[in-house]
């Protein structure tokens, strides 16, 4: 594990000025995507944002956001124009459901679905077999990205080059009782993603009568609730425990083949510490795990007001870069 020279910005001290002006206040970066809709093996569908890179066989950097996030996230845009910048082509994939619009079928996405990702992959791929793919992923989709690369080891298309994963949650039961905790902040952050999950999950309801209990998705006031109401029943888990555990990301680290960076804050509001794959890491070849000092999740603020910086997304272009530098070498 290394601890990265990383200066949190003054203006933002603790760890939820920083998260909170990450998510909803710092400038945005305004990409100009060009967006398609994928049709995925089981009649679902993804909609992915593009954009075009340096040369027609630019590497291309695939792009997961996190809980209730979308392609139009501030973290989203800010990665995708830092690798315009270095010449990349971009892929920001959306969620089911994520992406303004509902997906056809009932299930949804959760932390340990892979399959999507896999498919994104696997297209792309197949679109030119001798052009660089690069991957990145935020909180929930560092989590999917993370579990994808223990699962499938050296099983992974060859033009797969490395990946970055940042505030992941490593362990989704120490995640969810973070966010059901007592206090103001946990409170923040549990109710502006349940509200968005509650919604969905009644329009689903409404679509599909008879498989989700409306009355209860509105009485859920919890992760632990929502989780064991909607996420396990309708993605074939026994029970919101159930999920956390086979979908924890932790337990994958190990069988990770490909360059992997992991960038964590020691004082991340929604990741603790305790969650930190530390000693698979240290055992993995191909797995860095820089942990801060400070910077939030999906933060890493540093600079001053009037000029902010956003550390993780310039470490992982120049992780990306390096790694793809290498190879060519």
């Amino acid at each position: 594990m290394r601890s990265p020279a990383f200066q949190r910005a003054a203006w933002l001290p603790g760890p939820h000025l920083g998260t909170v002006y990450a998510s909803v206040a710092r400038p945005l970066p305004r990409p100009r995507f060009r967006r398609e809709r994928w049709d995925l093996p089981d009649g679902d569908f993804v909609d992915v944002d593009r954009l075009d890179g340096a040369s027609g066989r630019a590497p291309v950097l695939v792009i997961s956001h996190g809980l209730e996030g979308s392609s139009r996230a501030s973290y989203v845009r800010g990665l995708a124009a830092a690798a315009s910048r270095r010449g990349f082509a971009v892929a920001a994939w959306n969620f089911r459901g994520c992406s303004g619009e509902p997906n056809r079928l009932l299930r949804q996405y959760h932390s340990g679905d892979t399959g999507d990702l896999g498919a994104i992959v696997d297209r792309l791929s197949a679109e030119d077999p001798d052009r660089s793919i690069a991957l990145a992923g935020f909180s929930l989709g560092g989590n999917q990205l993370v579990k994808w690369l223990g699962e499938r080891g050296d099983d992974l298309p060859a033009a797969v080059r490395s990946a970055v994963a940042i505030s992941v949650p490593f362990d989704l039961a120490l995640c969810a009782t973070a966010l059901d905790g007592p206090g103001f902040w946990p409170w923040v952050y549990r109710e502006r993603f349940l509200r968005r999950l509650r919604r969905k999950a009644l329009r689903k309801a409404a679509d599909h009568p008879g498989r989700i209990d409306a009355d209860a998705v509105r009485r859920t006031t919890t992760f632990s609730g929502y989780d064991g109401l909607v996420t396990a029943p309708l993605h074939g888990f026994e029970s919101a425990e159930d999920y956390w555990t086979r979908s924890s990301s932790a337990q994958f680290v190990a069988g990770v083949r490909r360059p992997l960076l992991l960038l964590s804050a020691d004082d991340d509001p929604l990741v603790s510490p305790r969650s930190l794959p530390v000693e698979a890491a240290a055992r993995n070849q191909a797995v860095t795990l820089e942990v801060t000092s400070g910077g939030g999740h999906v933060a890493f603020v540093s600079g001053a007001p009037w000029r902010p910086r956003f550390w993780a997304e310039e470490r992982a272009m120049d992780f990306l870069a390096g790694c793809l530098d290498g190879a060519r070498a």
